[in-house]
């Protein structure tokens, strides 16, 4: 196997390491809500990739955070207000992009179903 293809791997390893996690996966339903929805308002082409970036930019970040707090955990076993400030931005960095798109979740999907409901 390449080495080209052995990043594959290592990135799909990563990928369930960090989908363990409560977040990703409450993250990941919602995800698979907002497809379904989608797919049953018919939305168009760029509400797709808007939706899809979006989502897929929170899932990304979950990842992350999730391998941050892992990293601080083995740099720091002991608590430390630093390493607890690095958590706390990396949560943040999910907090903001999640709350984005909602807000895109809202401003596609909104109109679409208020027309069908």
């Amino acid at each position: 196997m390449t080495a080209f293809f052995k990043g594959f791997v290592y990135a799909a390893q990563g990928i369930a390491i960090g989908s363990k996690g409560r977040n990703f996966r409450v993250m990941l339903l919602a995800a698979v809500v907002v497809v379904g929805l989608a797919w049953w308002l018919e939305v168009s082409a760029m509400q797709w990739a808007l939706l899809a970036s979006s989502m897929g930019l929170v899932l990304a970040l979950e990842l992350v955070n999730t391998a941050g707090e892992m990293l601080v955990d083995i740099l720091s076993p002991e608590h430390d207000v630093r390493y607890g400030q690095v958590k706390d931005v990396l949560a943040g960095a999910v907090l903001v992009a999640a709350v984005a798109t909602a807000a895109v979740g809202m401003l596609v999907l909104g109109p679409l179903l208020l027309q069908r409901l």
